[in-house]
């Protein structure tokens, strides 16, 4: 496994398999004085029907990735070996919420193999953000999960429906375990995502933190034709000051969904 540091480790951990008491332990202990989501419960969805076409494979879809340069502001990384290795390995206590258990794992949310995944992070020594002034501040960085899927036929409407219907059906929360770890989101909640692609559903989380207080994290997905495009986002200043991760950084999703054929 490499690691730049522990806080690389954490950081991975914690988006890849939502491994929020290992979240918790690297924000300096976190705070207990934390809420839940105050999000509105609307989503976003232009729909428009996708072209009867042919599934893209992993390897073309691993092309259409943001690649480093792409986003200026931001570090692009390639997907990290603690992210679950299949939607096996990530399984709720209620079937509807798999697909957001998935999407939050930057996993296909739909019927497919063709997934691909990489992380997108605020790039504080560039040019274009302000240089962190000291640990605190360089912890206070937005990282996003990409995962990329593609689907054949009319797969990735069905895909965004069953993400869409999931957050519907889990209004009251679910048990998580992934990857060996388990945890609980306690409420989820429709958002007003940027209208982006052909069809856009976005969503809020509150995950308790194991008597930590309740942190809450953002996952949009954008289908553009037959690909559909989730992103989920953390921030361990936010963490560290009261829970809320804040909104997936428009730039990357802009940026991602370009790419997209």
């Amino acid at each position: 496994m490499k690691r730049s540091s522990g806080a690389r480790l954490c950081s991975t951990a914690a988006i890849g398999v939502l491994s929020f008491s290992l979240l918790t332990a690297c924000s300096d202990g976190g705070s207990g004085n934390t809420s839940g989501s105050k999000a509105s419960s609307s989503s976003s969805a232009a729909s428009s029907p996708a072209p009867a076409a042919k599934a893209l494979t992993t390897a073309e879809l691993e092309k259409l990735l943001l690649a480093q340069g792409e986003v200026k502001g931001y570090k692009v990384a390639s997907g990290d070996d603690t992210l679950p290795s299949s939607k096996s390995k990530v399984k709720t206590d209620k079937p509807a919420c798999d697909p957001l258990a998935w999407a939050t794992a930057a996993l296909a949310p739909g019927d497919t193999d063709a997934n691909a995944s990489n992380a997108v992070s605020e790039d504080k020594t560039s040019a274009a953000t302000a240089k962190p002034t000291d640990l605190a501040d360089a912890f206070d960085i937005d990282m996003t999960y990409v995962g990329l899927s593609s689907y054949a036929g009319d797969g990735a409407e069905k895909a965004m429906k069953a993400v869409s219907d999931g957050v519907a059906a889990c209004a009251g929360g679910y048990g998580l375990k992934a990857d060996g770890e388990s945890t609980k989101v306690t409420r989820t909640a429709a958002e007003k995502g940027a209208a982006k692609g052909d069809e856009t559903v976005a969503f809020a989380s509150d995950v308790d933190m194991e008597g930590e207080g309740t942190a809450t994290f953002h996952t949009a997905v954008v289908r553009k034709g037959n690909t559909v495009a989730t992103f989920y986002t953390v921030n361990f200043a936010a963490m560290a000051k009261g829970g809320e991760m804040g909104a997936v950084p428009a730039a990357v999703i802009d940026a991602q969904v370009a790419k997209l054929k």
